[in-house]
């Protein structure tokens, strides 16, 4: 599943983190699932094939918090102190960190982390670190504070806090996953994902299979320890390395997830947490992919309405309903699956096509730049366009390579939960249901959600609620046309968590904070400055 964070800002710029400019990254999924360690939960039952009986396992099953006290083996990790030098990036510090690779087994090996910071830079009373983290899982924390957090977040807010990331185990600059080189990415990433015969299903399975071979050859131990529950774990170790009594920690999209899981682990150590554009764990696999589907639907009607607003508008004129403009995409989609379009280089095929349409809908602001790359495919078969989108999407450089995003996000989806579907048969029975979803994206997304079925470790994590009682206010956000991460969701996280007080935006795009609601940034900023709340279930638009 894919929940990759984009900003209003800057959205037409294209960068090495994406064709889309995310702040430095986003969100990122496209079918998998989430959380958690069995051994930590209780009453988890096993989710089986069974959306409903995992979905009822997860409202039994609750993270349980670790002990308050530090277990002895641990003492040398929570008695580091970093040693920070001048990073590549003017204003920066940087530093490793050391994590055990199994907490299990902390006489195992470690994992080096990657940690960043920028001081405060006011003369005021300092308010300690403020964490962030862009999502993914796979979104590299350091690129997005430094691109991004450490100089765009508001000036009061950086003038009170150190802005400090970690890149997550496995990610970027913490110990990479790898799997696939160029070639075989670009291979990987043209492979048709809307099989219509016994050959094209085959090709798709092998795509996977080849795929998560990669990773297990190139990452074997780490594979296994790239969980959610582990990289919250690894933040309590930073929070600790930094001297700070709590962690005060802003993350977006599967950020929520993250700071949901280190609240439900830490809940004495919590302190002022922002979980924008929230997800809602206690969802299998399949219920997820289900649901962000129909999530990517409400997007796309959103812009089809405002599409057809415009003269430029490929798919459709004024008065045009969503409905059929959504139809007019997917043919298109289907003349792209028999004969790919032009480029310069690389063609264009429906699956890549797809992904630079589904990039664009994490902002409103991409869609003047969505309207003009179907416009140049569709009437002038130039899919450079939409390869730009996909290519940003994907982070595929202009030299062919790729960031680790994908990598990453695989090793983590695929170890936090059982996977959607175990065979192409039940991809493809399911396929009624997701197409019911998104008639436009349902199909491609439901046999994405195939790809865990293949992963060479088996999940640890199932379905479960975090309810991170004794904590202190904790604020969820939720958009209320939010693609990647639905707005029920934030209902949910913000009806599990025990402190949790919701903040709703109604409007559209990915997540909510700096992206130009002047009441969602105030509401935000007097909490992260003030520790003052919003009132449970305010609204702003």
């Amino acid at each position: 599943m894919d929940t990759r964070r984009l900003p209003r800002s800057a959205s037409r710029s294209v960068s090495r983190s994406g064709g889309l400019h995310r702040r430095a990254r986003g969100a990122g999924r496209t079918a998998a699932g989430l959380l958690a360690t069995a051994a930590l939960l209780v009453s988890a039952c096993s989710s089986g094939s069974s959306t409903t009986s995992a979905t009822a396992a997860a409202e039994e099953a609750a993270l349980v918090a670790l002990p308050r006290s530090t277990p002895a083996a641990l003492t040398p990790y929570y008695d580091q102190k970093p040693a920070w030098r001048r990073c590549d990036v003017h204003g920066f510090e940087c530093a490793t960190i050391k994590a055990p690779l199994d907490y299990a087994k902390p006489s195992a090996g470690d994992v080096r982390l990657a940690v960043t910071r920028k001081k405060a830079t006011g003369s005021g009373k300092r308010l300690g670190s403020l964490l962030v983290n862009p999502g993914g899982p796979g979104g590299s924390a350091i690129g997005y504070v430094q691109a991004y957090a450490g100089i765009g977040y508001p000036a009061e807010v950086r003038a009170r806090y150190d802005m400090v990331a970690v890149d997550p185990r496995g990610v970027a600059g913490s110990e990479p996953v790898e799997c696939l080189d160029g070639p075989e990415m670009d291979t990987y990433t043209q492979t048709d994902t809307t099989p219509d015969d016994a050959r094209e299903t085959d090709g798709l399975v092998e795509a996977y299979r080849t795929f998560a071979e990669g990773c297990g050859a190139d990452s074997p131990r780490l594979l296994r320890h790239v969980s959610t529950v582990e990289a919250a774990r690894d933040m309590d170790i930073v929070r600790a390395a930094l001297g700070d009594e709590k962690l005060n920690y802003v993350g977006a999209s599967y950020g929520t997830f993250l700071g949901a899981t280190y609240a439900g682990l830490f809940p004495d150590r919590t302190g002022r947490l922002v979980l924008d554009g929230a997800m809602d764990p206690s969802l299998p696999a399949r219920r997820l992919n289900l649901e962000q589907t129909a999530g990517f639907e409400t997007a796309f009607r959103s812009f089809a309405r405002d599409c057809v607003r415009h003269s430029d508008c490929p798919l459709g004129k004024a008065g045009t309903s969503p409905e059929q403009v959504g139809k007019n995409l997917k043919a298109f989609f289907e003349k792209l699956d028999a004969r790919p379009a032009t480029t310069g280089g690389r063609r264009l095929t429906e699956s890549l096509a797809t992904t630079g349409v589904i990039a664009a809908m994490y902002d409103e602001g991409a869609w003047q730049q969505l309207r003009e790359a179907l416009t140049s495919a569709m009437k002038e078969n130039d899919g450079s366009g939409l390869l730009v989108l996909s290519d940003g999407y994907y982070e595929r450089d202009v030299d062919g390579g790729y960031s680790n995003l994908m990598f990453a996000n695989a090793a983590v989806n695929c170890l936090d939960l059982p996977p959607a579907f175990e065979t192409p048969d039940e991809a493809r029975r399911a396929l009624p249901e997701f197409e019911k979803a998104s008639p436009v994206f349902g199909e491609g997304l439901a046999w994405a959600a195939l790809n865990c079925a293949y992963w060479p470790v088996h999940a640890t994590g199932e379905p479960h609620r975090i309810e991170a009682k004794g904590a202190a206010p904790i604020v969820v956000v939720g958009t209320t046309r939010d693609p990647a991460t639905p707005y029920r969701w934030a209902q949910a996280l913000a009806g599990q968590l025990s402190s949790a007080r919701l903040l709703t935006y109604e409007g559209d795009g990915h997540t909510a904070y700096g992206r130009g609601s002047s009441c969602i940034d105030r509401t935000i900023n007097a909490y992260l400055l003030r520790g003052t709340p919003p009132t449970d279930g305010k609204r702003c638009s």
